[in-house]
């Protein structure tokens, strides 16, 4: 099993990273091989859309020299897309946004010459976030995001770990939080080996 872990914060100490690393711990301790591909450090630019990926059905398409192609290729040969990122403005971080408004247009072939397949489809989805409110206020846009997102490219959501960073001096991290991640990477272990039966 391979999970391809996106990671969309700009801080490689922040509070998103901090939730990825038992998260990584325990991917390690199951088994799981990861892949992990810091955004910020990639060179994603917005979609254009020129519609040229429309007319490509074999691949994304896209025409744009940057590092979309070998991002996707690694979202293509994973079994689980990891999508780690802080909320800002009530959704993902803008790389992470970028890479998606690529995916799901050159990966969803609908609207050139002729229909072709959804590049990703059955392929499994999962988010790790952060943000200031409460979950329910701070990550319920981005979760309906993500389930249209998967609804269009056929790919199985299988859920959002979130956690609220309450500033004034308390630890974003404790025991309880590190538990809870560990626990959500065994929750998708057991989905996925049950739905294989």
């Amino acid at each position: 099993m391979k999970f391809c872990v996106l990671m969309g914060s700009p801080r490689r100490e922040g509070n998103t990273a901090a939730l990825l690393g038992p998260f990584l711990e325990e991917c390690a301790n199951l088994g799981i091989e990861t892949e992990v591909i810091p955004l910020y450090e990639r060179a994603v630019n917005p979609c254009l859309g020129c519609m040229a990926c429309q007319d490509r059905l074999d691949g994304p398409g896209c025409v744009q020299d940057d590092d979309f192609g070998e991002i996707f290729q690694a979202m293509a040969n994973c079994d689980v897309i990891v999508l780690a990122t802080p909320i800002y403005s009530f959704f993902c971080a803008a790389p992470m946004k970028a890479l998606l408004d690529r995916t799901i247009y050159a990966g969803v072939k609908n609207y050139g010459r002729e229909k072709g397949p959804r590049l990703l489809e059955g392929k499994r989805l999962v988010s790790i976030v952060t943000c200031g409110y409460p979950p329910e206020r701070g990550a319920d846009l981005w979760e309906e995001g993500l389930k249209r997102f998967c609804r269009h490219g056929k790919l199985e959501y299988m859920g959002l770990f979130c956690r609220q960073d309450r500033g004034g001096g308390e630890p974003f991290l404790n025991e309880d939080r590190v538990r809870a991640v560990r626990d959500f990477v065994q929750a998708i272990r057991i989905s996925i080996r049950g739905s294989e039966r």
